[in-house]
């Protein structure tokens, strides 16, 4: 009785679907070619227009910064560094879920991560992107951000400090985006050369061809098409957890109250995969929608990541509870200032209880299974999510700096329309490169999903046959 229990347990647990309507392969591959097949409707013109039309607004600003100068910021003598810094963290927080679906739940053999895994690995890509901007324009003279690299030039008048973990970020990015690159590249060859052999005009046969690296689908393709996934995964993994760990850095060796503190790694790390699941949810319940592939994004998916941003989001009210308690505990009147008076009750503390509000409080609601399965609830909730990361970023930065240690070095940090308008462009230059994802690329793996399929069917089979042999029948097929 005791096995037949469990292996019914067992039972159930696979039985929640990853793939409803019970679809074959070929559905499967039908399904997700046909996007980027068909011929391109009005509306995606349309979309393009509107987030272009963003991304070249961000352009103006840029521009007009380049030939203004930093000036036209809203940084002044206390808080010098502004929403330049806030979002540069707050867009790499963002690109840290694909990472983690891809390489982390890859290792773990979570297979409830195939059919999103390609959608988040996109959007780690573009998150990096509009992340890169701010490091290039926050240097104040763009045409020498080549000074980042340590690059041997007998005309540079100062060399790289490698103490700085401004520097270090220049190699944790960039060696992140590269990584995540060629790992959402890597995964794409396969399904790249299904669109190939589909393709009906030769332009578009040709272009799959090169970019499919001759794919041909053999026993010694798939072979090495694992190995390398395999080793990306791995070089994949620490990167979630070193890129964000150094991003911390820029804060935490400082000796400024507020952010000298070694709660500042693990807590950016959970606050990164917190905001980049959030991001995922929004965007993946707008294309399941509009794509139709509720069948392959399922109910199941959509759950299990709420699940996760739940944890995740106890992790960083855990955080907050215990940098008010070190806070307080060390005995330093600075810090204590920092956090009760200057945070909670200050002047900045509608951007504090907004973060609060939204980091905290707000995903408790995913512990009730009605809720977390509800689409427009959790749609709600992801972006709650997202804003209330962007207010923490900005807590940390503006609340540590608009009060300096004397009375006369006080100020108050307001952003500029230049400021307001770069943040705005660059929410359309990810959706930019989104719109033209979804459009010429399949946005689920089809040979990882067809995979999960073949395994399931192949653990629900045995798991029949252990149920029927526990209940004392005959398995299925047996007789034959």
């Amino acid at each position: 009785m005791a096995q037949l229990t469990h292996d019914q347990e067992l039972k159930n647990k696979l039985s929640a679907p990853l793939a409803t309507g019970n679809p074959n392969f070929h559905d499967v591959t039908e399904a997700v070619s046909i996007i980027s097949e068909v011929k391109t409707h009005r509306n995606w013109y349309i979309a393009l227009a509107i987030t272009g039309s963003i991304t070249g607004m961000m352009g103006l600003m840029i521009a007009y910064l380049i030939v203004t100068g930093v000036g036209v910021w809203g940084n002044n003598a206390p808080v010098g560094w502004g929403w330049d810094i806030t979002n540069f963290v707050f867009w790499i927080g963002i690109g840290h879920a694909g990472t983690l679906i891809s390489a982390i739940l890859f290792l773990f053999r979570q297979k409830w991560r195939t059919s999103i895994n390609r959608f988040a690995e996109a959007m780690t890509l573009f998150a990096v992107v509009c992340a890169a901007i701010y490091p290039g324009i926050h240097v104040g003279r763009p045409w020498r951000a080549y000074w980042l690299f340590p690059i041997p030039n007998e005309f540079l008048d100062m060399w790289q400090n490698f103490r700085s973990p401004l520097l270090w970020d220049v190699f944790a990015v960039s060696t992140y985006g590269t990584v995540s690159a060629l790992f959402w590249y890597v995964g794409l060859v396969p399904d790249l050369a299904t669109l190939r052999d589909r393709a009906k005009t030769k332009a578009r046969k040709l272009s799959f061809a090169i970019a499919s690296l001759g794919w041909r689908g053999s026993a010694t393709h798939w072979k090495n098409y694992e190995k390398a996934y395999m080793i990306l995964a791995g070089l994949s993994t620490p990167l979630v957890l070193s890129v964000h760990t150094i991003v911390s850095f820029d804060f935490a060796t400082s000796i400024l109250p507020g952010w000298h503190t070694t709660i500042f790694p693990p807590y950016f790390v959970a606050g990164a995969i917190f905001s980049g699941f959030a991001m995922v949810v929004t965007l993946m319940v707008i294309a399941r929608w509009i794509y139709k592939v509720e069948h392959l994004v399922t109910m199941t998916h959509l759950e299990n990541m709420n699940k996760v941003i739940l944890a995740t989001g106890c992790i960083v009210g855990y955080a907050y509870a215990t940098e008010f308690f070190i806070a307080w505990y060390s005995g330093n009147p600075y810090e204590s200032y920092v956090f009760f008076v200057s945070r909670a009750s200050g002047p900045y503390w509608w951007a504090y209880w907004s973060m609060v509000t939204c980091n905290v409080i707000s995903p408790q609601f995913f512990w009730f299974k009605k809720l977390r399965t509800n689409i427009p609830f959790m749609f709600v909730i992801s972006i709650i999510v997202n804003i209330g990361m962007w207010f923490e970023r900005f807590v940390i930065i503006a609340t540590s700096l608009h009060r300096d240690f004397l009375p006369s070095s006080w100020g108050y940090f307001r952003p500029t329309f230049v400021d307001i308008c770069t943040f705005i462009g660059t929410f359309g230059l990810f959706l930019t490169l989104f719109v033209f994802f979804t459009r010429f690329l399949p946005i689920i793996a089809i040979g990882e999903v067809k995979g999960m399929m073949a395994a399931a069917a192949h653990e629900e089979h045995y798991l029949d046959e252990a149920v029927a042999a526990s209940q004392g029948k005959e398995p299925v097929g047996a007789a034959h």
